[in-house]
């Protein structure tokens, strides 16, 4: 069995101030979710506060980026070790965010996902169409392409420790959400891509989140499908009432 994963991603929110608050607030609201792996990602310079806060709570913190090196000339980035140091055990990679803004690729994705791995960390490890690749029938082929180029080279025992986070970006932050069986499809479609690249070990034990727009009102229609492991929350876990209502989606 897959334990699932209720990832929240803080994005550009929260001072340092309001993340432990946060954080300080979901604590007693999850206590109970021993049968859910918990996930923040708060910004950079809340980290090590936020890991302070969650000490002894179950909850997991998570990075929203790394970079591929471990030190150097490399001006305003963090390395994994780093991220380490400072209490994550998770660190997300290749979001659609930094694809569409920061100029991520594949490539990135890949030598960023390897760096982490080496670092001890769990990869949340992203993939998703946007509405006009969606609507020129290319989902699959989009999907396929970010799959074998991000995960190039690594090992099947390392791609069996991974999270891999589909997030349709025409469903992030729009409130628009792919239906169950859409996101179903493409999950299904993901796993038997693990299946053939990396072999059934590997994809029986990667777990794979959905995300976009998850709410506490639809989070269980997702959760129920066969190949949904869990979901990345973006605005939704800005609130610790309703972040909380998504990690017990199964009380």
């Amino acid at each position: 069995m897959r334990k699932p994963v209720i990832a929240g991603n803080w994005k550009l929110f929260k001072s340092i101030g309001e993340s432990t608050a946060l954080i300080n607030e979901l604590k007693p609201l999850v206590a109970g979710a021993g049968n859910v792996e918990i996930v923040v990602a708060p910004v950079f310079t809340a980290l090590n506060r936020v890991s302070d806060a969650a000490s002894g709570s179950g909850i997991n913190l998570a990075a929203q980026d790394c970079f591929w090196e471990e030190e150097g000339a490399f001006t305003g980035e963090v390395a994994p070790k780093l991220l380490k140091d400072a209490g994550c055990s998770h660190v997300i990679i290749g979001h659609s965010e930094r694809r569409q803004y920061f100029g991520e690729t594949d490539a990135t994705v890949n030598k960023k996902t390897k760096a982490a791995m080496a670092a001890g960390l769990t990869a949340i490890v992203c993939v998703g169409e946007t509405l006009e690749e969606r609507e020129s029938g290319r989902t699959f082929s989009v999907i396929e392409e970010q799959i074998q180029n991000s995960l190039a080279g690594i090992a099947p025992e390392g791609v069996a420790g991974l999270i891999i986070a589909y997030e349709p970006v025409w469903a992030i932050g729009t409130g628009k959400t792919a239906s169950d069986e859409q996101a179903q499809e493409v999950h299904a479609f993901i796993r038997s891509l693990i299946l053939n690249l990396f072999g059934q070990t590997a994809s029986d034990a990667v777990r794979i989140l959905y995300g976009g727009s998850v709410k506490p009102d639809n989070v269980k229609g997702l959760m129920g499908q066969a190949d949904i492991d869990g979901a990345l929350v973006g605005g939704a876990s800005l609130k610790a009432d309703s972040f909380a209502a998504i990690v017990n989606f199964g009380v």
